[in-house]
């Protein structure tokens, strides 16, 4: 089929599998996709759901990711170019329908955009264990990322450890962290409503105002000026805050006066892209990841999914998203059956 609207197409009209495309920011669709034939060491996937990572998907729908990151943003089986037309997303399970007898059949998560069915090697997935469901095991990529700034933070037994922020990536930071043996964790957020989703996950709730001072960890996941500079007033002494939130390209203020130097306080990046440095000679990405998978045999993360869309609606939910979630919302699963 010749396309007309000024963009290359995906794949030919008559391909049975669809993928959702951003054709330019603020416009995606589903478009068909062409599968190459599986090799001997290629898996074919039927995908059962996928995830949105809601911040990053969101500034990749309205073309906010700088010139300058276009490289290091790239997802792992990323088609086009940012800002569009670009093939964008990482948090996908399926069934393995052909390939190695140890996988056939088996649930699989794999780092690959939303798509109905895709090929890639049978060492890009992973089974999801077995007291893992399907539509839970697409939190594995937010899991994983909160299993790596952890790595990053290394809190001992007894630390008081706050999270500024409660979207997908602080509530995953905070179940995590609420996991080991004596750190106290109290999850700071201004919409009240997320007081029974920290209840849920075994951390203490509080609104800014009312937060918890001289902590020993502070972790920042709200993308906003004034959650980065309560994260800074939280801290004891001599603390860092470690920055997850992902701004993209939204310049950022922050008030470094008054005692943020005699405190001699810190900000400290930390992004999945990389293994923390901390486990980084002893953990690869697959270990990590598996490590997100076991974790989620936890009921409890059941509580960060609030949404299901199916895929063909996918294209209006990404642009209902990228304008702005309703307050109480946290994680939107995509469903292909």
């Amino acid at each position: 089929m010749h396309r007309t609207d000024g963009h290359p197409g995906p794949g030919p009209a008559e391909a049975q599998d669809r993928a959702y495309w951003l054709l330019e920011p603020g416009r995606g669709a589903i478009r068909p996709v062409a599968l190459p034939a599986p090799g001997p060491d290629d898996v074919l996937v039927r995908t059962l759901w996928s995830g949105v990572s809601r911040g990053t998907e969101a500034l990749v729908h309205r073309g906010g990711v700088p010139a300058g990151q276009h490289a290091v943003m790239r997802a792992p089986y990323q088609e086009g170019e940012f800002p569009g037309p670009v093939k964008y997303g990482y948090l996908n399970v399926g069934v393995v329908e052909q390939g190695p007898a140890g996988l056939r059949g088996h649930t699989v998560f794999c780092l690959y955009p939303h798509q109905t069915r895709y090929v890639v090697p049978a060492a890009s997935v992973l089974p999801v264990p077995p007291g893992v469901p399907a539509e839970r095991a697409v939190l594995a990529g937010t899991v994983e990322t909160a299993v790596n700034a952890l790595w990053d933070l290394a809190p001992l037994v007894g630390d008081r450890l706050s999270v500024v922020g409660a979207g997908a990536v602080g509530c995953c930071v905070a179940a995590v962290a609420a996991r080991i043996p004596g750190v106290r964790v109290e999850l700071v957020d201004v919409e009240p409503s997320r007081a029974a989703v920290a209840e849920r996950l075994g951390a203490a709730f509080a609104l800014p105002v009312d937060a918890t001072g001289g902590r020993d960890h502070v972790v920042h996941t709200s993308a906003t000026a004034a959650g980065l500079t309560r994260a800074l007033d939280l801290l004891a002494d001599d603390g860092r805050v470690l920055e997850l939130s992902w701004y993209g390209d939204r310049p950022v203020t922050v008030e470094l006066g008054g005692d943020f130097h005699s405190r001699r306080l810190g900000v400290h990046g930390s992004q999945v892209g990389a293994v923390a440095a901390a486990r980084r000679a002893s953990r690869t990405h697959a270990d990590r990841l598996g490590l997100a998978l076991e974790l989620l045999a936890d009921p409890a993360f059941d509580t960060l999914i609030t949404r299901d869309v199916r895929f063909d609606d996918l294209p209006a939910e990404l642009s209902r998203i990228a304008a702005g979630p309703e307050p109480d919302e946290l994680g939107t699963r995509v469903c292909y059956t």
